[in-house]
């Protein structure tokens, strides 16, 4: 008897696992062919990769979806496992298509940012409420779909969001803050700020509380977005990420100044073709105050990126001192004469 009912079994769950079989091959193959397309030499930037890359992984459920319904078909089964398999067969395909849609909502807002010369940042904080707002929507239907009544389960969640909302109005302040911060386009994703309060860095992200600075130190300064919406802000890459740069220098005044501004002329546009070739600019040189024993004057550069500034100030020093020793320069001390009116 086990002998007979382990053959009926076999019998009649052999068509739904050859079905299973076949819908994993065929997912898994146009799986591939997806992969392949968005490793091969495809433009990034265009609407086809956008959706493409928002289907990646999602055959495979597709297809096994359609082998569960195809199962539910082929088999004699219970009207209630029927219904739960239908049930599940639908929160599949709206999870998948939620899924797509989440997605390609994210590549066009990389594709906006793009265009758009980066004045509106791709942040976690935009990535989370797409999903979080696709997502609900996707589980809502599957609940209308499975006869849960959704009226009562909003009315509770809007009652209880009025009792978390004043148990959270900090959160919540900050989370407004940073929707404030990103669609005012105040700040950008690697700009380089700082702020009244002291804190500065590089723009690296802006989350659901925080906006996260990189210091030049590599450190990481985590500061609440409500504190930044209320501090005054120096963004060192806006409107131009390039910023000057100015080394203050004083020679003797025998100094022959054509010759001095030439020779630092010279070695500035050494130094930034070898550490910041991008810069365009051309350096120069403002003579500015007839000191106590010094002509003084300042050397102006331009560095593409706010931190290059520190290696390029560092270079220049150094090989303005060695040219200005070649070219008998003199930086004088500074000198005080001493009167002794002894009698």
């Amino acid at each position: 008897m086990a002998t007979i009912s382990f053959e009926h079994l076999l019998d009649i769950l052999f068509v739904p696992i050859c079905i299973q079989i076949g819908a994993l091959i065929v997912g898994s193959f146009l799986s591939r062919l997806i992969n392949r397309y968005l490793q091969s030499n495809v433009n990034r930037d265009s609407w086809q990769y956008i959706f493409v890359n928002a289907l990646k992984g999602l055959p495979i459920s597709w297809c096994s979806g359609v082998g569960l319904y195809w199962t539910i078909n082929s088999l004699s089964i219970p009207e209630t496992i029927s219904r739960l398999l239908s049930y599940l067969l639908f929160a599949v395909i709206i999870f998948t298509l939620t899924r797509v849609i989440a997605r390609t909502l994210s590549g066009m807002i990389d594709f906006y940012t793009m265009r758009s010369d980066q004045n509106m940042p791709k942040t976690s904080l935009l990535n989370n409420l797409i999903n979080i707002l696709v997502y609900s929507m996707g589980a809502l239907i599957v609940l209308q779909y499975c006869g849960i009544s959704v009226a009562p389960i909003l009315t509770a969640l809007g009652v209880g969001g009025m009792a978390v909302a004043l148990g959270l109005q900090d959160t919540l302040a900050n989370i407004f803050a940073g929707l404030h911060l990103i669609l005012s386009k105040q700040l950008r994703l690697n700009d380089y700020i700082k702020l009244s309060t002291g804190e500065e860095g590089r723009v690296s992200d802006i989350t659901w509380r925080f906006t996260t600075l990189q210091s030049v130190s590599n450190n990481v300064v985590v500061v609440p977005n409500q504190s930044i919406s209320k501090a005054i802000i120096t963004n060192y890459s806006m409107p131009f990420q390039d910023i000057t740069v100015s080394v203050a220098i004083g020679v003797s005044y025998d100094s022959d100044l054509d010759k001095v501004e030439a020779v630092c002329i010279r070695t500035a546009k050494e130094i930034l073709s070898k550490l910041d070739p991008e810069v365009k600019a051309e350096p120069v040189v403002r003579f500015n105050l007839f000191a106590d024993s010094s002509i003084n004057f300042n050397v102006i550069m331009h560095v593409s990126e706010f931190t290059n500034q520190y290696i390029v100030k560092h270079e220049f020093i150094k090989a303005i001192t060695k040219e200005f020793r070649k070219e008998n320069i003199e930086i004088p001390f500074p000198v005080r004469t001493i009167i002794n009116n002894k009698e």
